[in-house]
């Protein structure tokens, strides 16, 4: 009976989906989001290195990795909050709001330098882009599709970086970096118009009415709170883990990665872009052919696995590597490592209700905001460390650095990120591939008990098929049982 029920309201909730104009609500307008936002900055790679070394002349590397570590533990800070948020008050809004903060400092490049910088670091309040995105693919994908959807998502990132940085370095060298600012920002605009005036909202109306009468507490806005109870569920801690140990080395390597290949491996600015293409077509084949492949065949918790053996591979090349045939082998395996996140997005997404999407990635989002925060200065600090100073931004062509010529170990953070991984993929390997991770019957008793009779009924009806999963319905998690309430 309840599952005649369940099916009935869920049916209910796909006609919601279809009406109203919901339905136009399609994952090419996350794709399009997606790639205006960082097609942006990709522009602004060549420039950012000058303006950053123009701005810290000293210790460069450093103050880089504190700049995005401020913005990465903000946006740990946020990411609860606003997927919260938005599973209660729809897609949109804070679609465009992290849209907005995320591209509000292109600009200030060229105005001001320090205030880009201080722009860049508050506005990881709001970068939590891929988090909405996310959640919003989830609203309009059946749950076989969503792999798929999020490795297109994924790729569209790959795919913003495949010429961006090519034209931005072009730009530049031909007419200044006010160009590359002034272009930047006029496709910072366009997404934000993009998303005002073209993407429809993706969560029905019935999914949002039912959870306005929950304020939002402390307790589910605390993202401390969420890392105190981890440990409470053994599933919620091994993707935990997982999603730390991975994402903090590659946190590390996208921050300092174009310095170290212009600087110690003197790669020259049109190599750079080149390098960038390249790797960016390759994930963008990994992330759409190979991802849907492999998810069909293998299954979501080897693609996993799989995703995380290549990360290991790549750092440890990387890590030892010493010319520059050697990054553009390891750049090959670096794009198919690409296809683990969209894979653990995929697993989290499978295993949660669904008006606890937002909510999910939210903690997904939230680990690694806390990598973007740790990473960035955990590697400028190994490199400092190792005597890898970065400060001048021009090599001298012919010559090599004495530190890195005598050197067994190049990259030393790059090894580092590779033991990491290491232990990733030994956490990986005991996650379960079939778990529930949350249901909301607590939020339902509490909805049922605050509202009139007839009230309850109604939101009893659209509410159930989000309350009440079906087989594994009693295996409650601690974690996103408590964030979703």
């Amino acid at each position: 009976m309840n599952r005649e029920k369940t099916a009935t309201e869920a049916n209910d909730i796909m006609l919601v989906r279809s009406s109203h104009g919901r339905g136009r609500a399609r994952v090419t307008h996350a794709v399009v989001v997606i790639f205006l936002e960082f097609f942006a900055w990709g522009l602004l790679t060549t420039p950012m290195l000058t303006v950053l070394h123009e701005t810290f002349p000293q210790h460069t590397f450093l103050m880089n990795g504190l700049v995005h570590g401020v913005k990465g533990f903000l946006s740990f800070l946020s990411a609860p909050l606003i997927g919260a948020l938005s599973d209660i008050w729809g897609r949109k809004s804070f679609l465009l709001m992290t849209v907005f903060f995320t591209c509000a400092p292109i600009p200030f490049m060229r105005i001001s330098p320090w205030w880009y910088f201080a722009l860049i670091s508050v506005s990881g309040i709001f970068a939590v882009t891929f988090s909405v995105i996310f959640a919003y693919v989830a609203d309009i994908t059946e749950e076989h599709e969503r792999s798929t959807a999020y490795g297109l998502v994924s790729a569209t990132f790959a795919a913003s970086l495949v010429t961006s940085p090519a034209i931005g370095a072009y730009l530049s060298s031909q007419y200044g970096d006010s160009l590359v600012v002034l272009v930047a920002t006029v496709i910072a605009v366009t997404d934000i118009a993009f998303v005002f005036f073209v993407v429809p909202e993706s969560l029905p109306d019935k999914m949002r009415l039912t959870s306005w009468g929950f304020p939002i507490s402390w307790e589910q806005a605390d993202p401390f709170a969420s890392l105190r109870r981890v440990g409470k569920d053994t599933t919620v801690l091994l993707i935990c883990v997982t999603v730390f140990l991975s994402y903090l080395p590659e946190a590390g390597q996208y921050s300092s990665f174009f310095l170290y290949l212009k600087q110690v491996i003197e790669f020259s600015p049109a190599a750079i872009a080149a390098f960038i293409a390249m790797v960016g077509i390759l994930s963008i084949v990994a992330q759409t052919l190979f991802l849907s492949v492999l998810m069909r065949t293998i299954g979501n918790k080897n693609t996993v696995l799989l995703g995380l053996g290549f990360q290991l591979f790549q750092l440890a090349w990387y890590g030892f590597g010493s010319e520059p045939w050697m990054m553009w082998a390891a750049g090959t395996v670096a794009a198919m490592s690409s296809i683990t996140f969209p894979a653990v997005s995929a697993l989290v997404s499978h295993s949660a209700s669904p008006d606890q999407q937002g909510v999910a990635q939210g903690m997904i989002t939230g680990i690694r905001g806390l990598c973007n925060g740790l990473g960035p200065a955990l590697y400028g600090f190994i490199f400092f460390l190792f005597n890898v100073e970065l400060n001048d931004i021009q090599p001298v062509p012919g010559r090599t650095s004495q530190n890195t010529e005598k050197s067994l170990i190049p990259g030393p953070p790059f090894l580092f990120g590779a033991c990491a991984v290491l232990f990733a993929l030994l956490v990986a390997i005991f996650i379960p591939e079939h778990h529930r991770l949350a249901d909301v019957k607590t939020c339902s008793a509490r909805k049922s008990s605050s509202t009139s009779s007839s009230s309850s009924a109604a939101h009893a009806q659209n509410s159930s098929p989000l309350a009440t999963p079906t087989s594994d319905a009693e295996d409650i998690e601690p974690l996103l049982q408590d964030s979703s309430m």
